[in-house]
């Protein structure tokens, strides 16, 4: 490989480098907000209902008050499992999977900030998780 040649490729290298470093700093804060919103919810789901609702989507709220016509009371009744510590996270565009210690809750990215999608998560051998709180 010719001097120009060599210089060009590392000058390729480090603008890609640069570019991906740009993302993952932003996929860092991004993975930081979701993992905190998920802790958030999980240590509050079994003290104050009310505060767990306010972080929960539109929908999956809407979905826990049809069965017992109110957010907290379908929270409570879901009996959602204590979270615990977190142990990761992954962020895909406007959607992410937390895993704490004692569950998997899903989140999406809204103008207010993440927001719980479902909640109470297993995996399943053959197919997805199944969750005790999920939207409709």
């Amino acid at each position: 490989m010719h001097a120009n040649q060599l210089s060009g490729a590392l000058l390729a290298a480090l603008v890609g480098a640069s570019a991906l470093s740009g993302c993952s700093a932003q996929g860092n804060s991004e993975s930081d907000a979701a993992g905190a919103a998920a802790v958030r919810f999980s240590s509050v789901t079994q003290t104050d209902a009310a505060t767990a609702c306010h972080l929960l989507a539109p929908q999956t709220a809407s979905e826990l008050e049809k069965g017992s016509g109110s957010c907290g009371r379908g929270l409570t009744a879901a009996d959602p499992p204590a979270g615990g510590a977190l142990r990761a996270v992954e962020v895909y565009g406007l959607d992410a999977i937390v895993r704490l210690d004692g569950d998997t809750v899903f989140l999406a990215r809204f103008e207010k900030g993440w927001r719980v999608t479902a909640a109470g998560c297993t995996p399943q051998p053959n197919g997805p998780y199944e969750c005790d709180i999920k939207g409709g």
